[in-house]
C-alpha cells in the first residue's frame, strides 16, 4: 500500500493557544477516513493544516510523499458550508466546471468536453435539473452536493471534505456518502471532518480520534470502542455507555 499521508510532529496554535499538539499517523491510499473527536479537538484545524490552509508551528506533512503545493492538482477541498459567499452570482454548472481549472493549464479556457463532464458529475450527485440556478437558490444539501461535484470535476486522487454532513437533508446526506464510498473502492483516499459518532462505524473504515493531541488512529474496530473514545470524550459524556458504539 503506498502511503497517501504522512504527518510528524504536528504542532499548530492560534493567538498562541494550542490547537494541534505533537500529532503523528499515517494514512495508506484507498481509504475512507473520518476525523472525529469533542468540539474544540482540532478537527477542522487538521484538516486545513494538511493542506496548508493554515500556518503550522512545527512539523512536517506530507500528501503522496511530497509536500502539498507540489500536489494541489491532485487534491480536492469540500470547504464547511458556512465558509462558502451563497451570495455570489455564480451559476451550478458555472460553480462545478471551477473543478476542471486545475488541470487546464494557465491562460486556457474550459472546453466542451470539460463542460460535458461538469454535467456529468452534477448528474452524479443528483442535481443536473438545477444546473442553471444561482447557487444561493439552492437547499443546503444540494448546495453541498454542488461542492462535491466540483471536487469531482477536478479529477483528483484525494479529497478532503470539512463537516459535509451538516446541515444537509437525509437524501442529500446518503448520496454524498454513497459517492464517497464509492471513491474509496476504486483507490481513492477521502477524508473526511465529522461529528456524528452514531455515524461514524458506517460511514469510515478507519478513524483518526482527536482530541488537541492524537488520541488513536486506525480501524474503525480499533478505535470506535467506549474504552478508547472515553480518552477524548470524558469530560463530555461521563458515562460512555450514553454513546451507542456499533462495530
Amino acid at each position: 500500500m503506498k502511503t497517501a499521508i504522512s504527518v510528524k510532529d504536528l504542532f499548530v496554535s492560534y493567538h498562541g493557544s494550542e490547537a494541534l499538539n505533537n500529532v503523528s499517523f499515517t494514512v495508506n491510499e484507498g481509504n475512507l477516513v473520518g476525523i472525529i473527536g469533542p468540539n474544540g479537538a482540532g478537527k477542522s484545524t487538521l484538516l486545513k493544516s494538511l493542506l496548508n490552509l493554515i500556518s503550522i508551528d512545527k512539523g512536517e506533512v506530507q500528501i503522496l510523499g511530497k509536500s502539498i503545493k507540489e500536489m494541489r492538482t491532485k487534491v480536492a477541498y469540500v470547504p464547511q458550508r458556512s465558509n462558502i459567499d451563497w451570495d455570489f452570482p455564480i451559476t451550478v454548472i458555472d460553480t462545478v466546471l471551477l473543478g476542471t481549472y486545475p488541470n487546464l493549464g494557465i491562460f486556457k479556457r474550459p472546453k466542451k468536453s470539460d463542460k460535458a463532464w461538469a454535467l456529468e458529475c452534477l448528474e452524479k450527485v443528483g442535481i443536473a435539473e438545477f444546473r442553471h440556478r444561482q447557487i444561493g437558490e439552492l437547499s443546503g444539501g444540494q448546495q453541498q452536493r454542488v461542492f462535491l461535484a466540483r471536487a469531482l470535476a477536478q479529477k483528483p486522487d484525494m479529497y478532503f471534505l470539512d463537516e459535509p454532513f451538516v446541515g444537509v437533508d437525509v437524501t442529500s446526506e446518503e448520496t454524498i456518502i454513497t459517492i464517497l464510498k464509492e471513491l474509496r473502492d476504486i483507490g481513492k483516499t477521502v477524508v473526511v471532518v465529522h461529528h456524528d459518532l452514531s455515524k461514524a462505524s458506517d460511514y469510515f473504515n478507519e478513524l483518526i480520534l482527536l482530541n488537541k493531541e492524537l488520541i488513536e488512529y486506525g480501524a474503525v474496530e480499533k478505535v470506535f470502542t467506549p474504552e478508547v473514545l472515553g480518552k477524548a470524550y470524558s469530560n463530555h459524556f461521563p458515562s460512555m455507555t450514553a454513546v451507542e458504539v456499533k462495530i
